[in-house]
């Protein structure tokens, strides 16, 4: 099995910034794509940025500029830096990541969610 835990969400004002960070542990043998999606209230999931086995990056239009994701291969960690935060920007946002186990069978993990509330 596979476990993701985010960490680094939290309220802060407009213009702030904040750092997220995914850990993967369990039966990992490499890890392909990570990256980080977003669910407002009543709205669908979104991909916010995606970062691939070679830091090939992808960012929603709205983010670029402002954030940046990167990845700690020896660490199983990846990380988005959320700097100029907007109200908009006001989400649940998850880690996701495509990973090939121990039985070097693919899989795809979602991690819990936290909270990211931007308001003054």
């Amino acid at each position: 099995q596979v476990q993701l835990v985010e960490s680094g969400g939290g309220l802060v004002q407009p213009g702030g910034s904040l750092r997220l960070s995914c850990v993967a542990s369990g039966s990992i043998f490499s890890i392909y794509a990570m990256g980080w999606y977003r669910q407002a209230p009543e709205k669908e999931r979104e991909l916010v940025a995606v970062i691939s086995s070679g830091d090939s990056i992808h960012y929603r239009d709205s983010v670029k500029g402002r954030f940046t994701i990167s990845r700690d291969n020896a660490k199983n960690t990846m990380y988005l830096q959320m700097n100029s935060l907007k109200p908009e920007d006001t989400a649940v946002y998850y880690c996701n990541v495509d990973l090939l186990n121990f039985l070097k069978l693919r899989h795809n993990y979602w991690g819990q969610g936290t909270q990211v509330t931007v308001s003054s």
